[in-house]
């Protein structure tokens, strides 16, 4: 079974392939420490590239529910540079929100992600070196293997994070150094979209690995990085080739990103039927493609690209084929010498840029969805002639596209807004504004979106929700306890068969029931000597709805027995406390959840002093910095960073001021039941 060595304490959705990593099998070495009692291979490799090791926490985003929920993740890498460039999976950090790195000496300091590229896996960051302590300005750096000269048999030793708790390492032999996926899996690992197995060919090994090691090294006796772990193969571990990582990680550190050519061709190894002896076949050509435009034609064999000879005889040289084509100089005309119905024939072509396969996703909050820009392939596999447009991928439950009639649905691309063309992301975020503007409430917009080659219009309600306002509701009396049906097993229980009526479960203090007398176990009979006629559990409203009947201050007298006496019960109604749905809330967007203030009756379930000055939590966002950092609903919050928060206002200037100053990390001081407990939250604060 094909997994990743990513370890995560939310297993990601990314992780389709899941987890593998190192494990601690006694060897030990920590920064500026060595210990080591090991043969001399193991001696160099733990010296030359542990104290290099890295383990890596990050905070990812995924789309999901028309939210970019975030989801904690680690995995592990090594630092290549004395300016702090650290190597790793893309598929550990490539999503990243935020990044922390653990060192081997224990320290924890910030990194920020650099570049990524989800063909290769491969992602770069780099470690902010004014958060390291004492004499720890000189880092140590692991330096890289030739990978092409790792032969079958070689020692190796696998070095990353296991569990995502310690550095740990681990030892094996490779036992292939082209390892492809299994027909099986058709051949395809995708990460983002992007098959990983087109242009990376594993050093397969069996060094020990758990979940945790992605993006750690893979070591030579030499002590020197041939390989960064990524995949498992049941037993087998598989590490991208240190020379695709290296080449990889220099165009991200120089660029931020991986220059790569495109030409719309596509190619297989060569049939076994075929008359070709050497070449690669040419198996499709996408439409207005370079490859199209200079004239290649499915069945081409290519024997000669750019004046190198190509060949694939079998799938493990298919990489290499790809390899060459990709790291052409985008823009450069190239000549192709191919087969064509037994003749040589030349062409040329000029390649361009290659896109990536799946643009960034991006949550809009005023459409209920996340959503994407469509790439050149997007646009094509959808037999769109240009990339205008915006996927929509998720959508909130409730959101305003879900909403519409008809619904905007995921895979729909939205078009037009009101008349305007939307040529991306962009675009219909700047349309948007102009159309809510300081507007409270949700506008409608009429949308023209695609449906599979259908054009459909709908009107959408955009922009901010608004509480709706409540209307006003009469005030009527309430019977202050809480009551059960008095059932006919119950009744005959207490040796009351035949009687109807309602048995007091709570008496609320200070309110009316109390003032009056009543207690728990009173079964209340009559009220103005008409009997109450609940025998069955539905018949559970009867007693308030008679109650109902009367006005605000008025008098009742209650049949009540108590025990085994009669006792009349004379009670001044009251008014109900204020529903807890007509308090006061604050939804804050930063941190991602939602508070409102206390009532009495919060308090009194909740055994609260009745003097307690707080928010009472309702509803945290799944993936959302709250979330993250601790804080759940039913939590009543006390303050934040020191600010008191006694009631909704308090806390909503609490929360501006700290928007204002945008600290690193925000205390959140709540009760839980019993306990306080003090919650760190670290928000990625949005560009000013």
């Amino acid at each position: 079974m094909l997994k990743m060595n990513c370890f995560a304490g939310v297993v990601l959705a990314l992780a389709v392939f899941m987890g593998i990593s190192c494990t601690d099998t006694g060897t030990s070495a920590h920064r500026g420490d060595l210990s080591i009692d090991a043969a001399p291979a193991i001696a160099k490799a733990v010296k030359n590239v542990y104290p290099s090791l890295v383990r890596i926490y990050v905070v990812v985003n995924q789309p999901g529910g028309g939210r970019m929920r975030k989801f904690r993740a680690a995995g592990s890498g090594a630092i290549i540079d004395k300016q702090g460039y650290v190597v790793t999976n893309h598929h550990v950090a490539g999503n990243a929100k935020r990044i922390i790195c653990s060192l081997t000496d224990r320290q924890e300091i910030e990194a920020e992600l650099v570049g990524t590229d989800a063909l290769s896996d491969i992602a770069v960051l780099k470690l902010d070196l004014s958060q390291l302590k004492g004499d720890s300005a000189e880092i140590p750096v692991a330096r890289w293997g030739d990978s092409d000269k790792v032969r079958v048999g070689d020692e190796v030793f696998a070095m990353g994070s296991p569990a995502a708790v310690s550095q740990s390492v681990t030892k094996g032999i490779v036992s292939n150094t082209k390892l492809i996926m299994p027909k099986s899996s058709s051949g395809m690992f995708r990460l983002d979209g992007e098959d990983v197995g087109s242009v990376v060919r594993w050093l397969a090994h069996d060094a020990v690995i758990f979940g945790g090691n992605s993006g750690g090294p893979l070591v030579d006796a030499n002590g020197r990085i041939i390989g960064i772990n990524e995949i498992g193969l049941g037993s087998l571990g598989g590490a991208i080739p240190a020379n695709v990582a290296r080449y990889v990680a220099e165009q991200i550190i120089a660029h931020g990103y991986v220059k790569r050519s495109w030409t719309g061709m596509e190619v297989q190894p060569r049939l076994r039927s075929g008359k070709a002896s050497s070449g690669v076949l040419v198996s499709g050509v996408i439409d207005a493609s370079p490859a199209a435009h200079a004239g290649l034609q499915p069945g081409d064999v290519l024997t000669r690209f750019d004046g190198k000879t190509v060949d694939c005889e079998v799938p493990e040289q298919l990489p290499l084929f790809n390899q060459v084509v990709l790291g052409t100089p985008v823009g450069k005309k190239v000549n192709i010498d191919l087969i064509r119905g037994g003749k040589t024939v030349t062409l040329s072509l000029t390649t361009v840029a290659r896109e990536a396969a799946l643009p960034k996703p991006i949550e809009l909050k005023s459409w209920g969805v996340t959503a994407r820009n469509l790439s050149r392939m997007m646009a094509l596999e959808r037999r769109r002639s240009d990339k205008n447009g915006v996927l929509v991928g998720s959508l909130r439950p409730g959101g305003p596209c879900g909403e519409a009639k008809p619904a905007i649905q995921t895979n729909d691309i939205i078009r037009k807004v009101n008349g305007k063309a939307v040529k991306d992301i962009a675009a219909l975020q700047s349309i948007t504004s102009q159309a809510t503007g300081d507007k409270t409430e949700p506008v409608g917009v009429m949308v023209t979106f695609l449906r599979g080659t259908r054009e459909l219009m709908t009107m959408v309600k955009v922009g901010k929700e608004k509480a709706s306002d409540k209307p006003a509701r009469a005030r009527k009396p309430w019977p202050a306890v809480s009551t059960q049906v008095l059932t006919r097993d119950l009744a005959r229980g207490l040796g009351m068969e035949g009687k109807t009526g309602v048995r007091v479960t709570e008496v609320y203090p200070g309110r009316a029931g109390a003032k009056a007398g009543l207690k728990v176990g009173d079964v209340i009979l009559t009220v103005d000597s008409e009997s109450i006629e609940a025998s069955q559990p539905e018949d559970g409203e009867v007693f308030e709805t008679m109650i109902r009947q009367y006005r605000v201050g008025g008098e009742v007298v209650l049949g009540v027995r108590r025990g085994k006496k009669d006792v009349k019960i004379k009670m001044t109604l009251e008014a109900p406390p204020v529903s807890s749905d007509r308090l006061a809330t604050c939804e804050d967007d930063n941190f991602e959840f939602t508070a409102r203030n206390m009532s009495a009756m919060d308090k009194f379930r909740k055994k609260l002093d009745a003097t307690l000055r707080g928010v009472l939590v309702v509803k945290v966002e799944s993936g959302g910095w709250a979330a993250l950092g601790g804080l759940a609903s039913g939590d009543v919050l006390l303050s934040v960073q020191g600010q008191p928060t006694g009631d909704v206002d308090l806390l909503k200037t609490a929360l501006e001021q700290i928007k204002a100053k945008r600290p690193r990390r925000v205390v959140f001081f709540i009760r839980r039941g019993i306990h306080t407990v003090y919650r760190e939250i670290e928000p990625v604060w949005q560009a000013k």
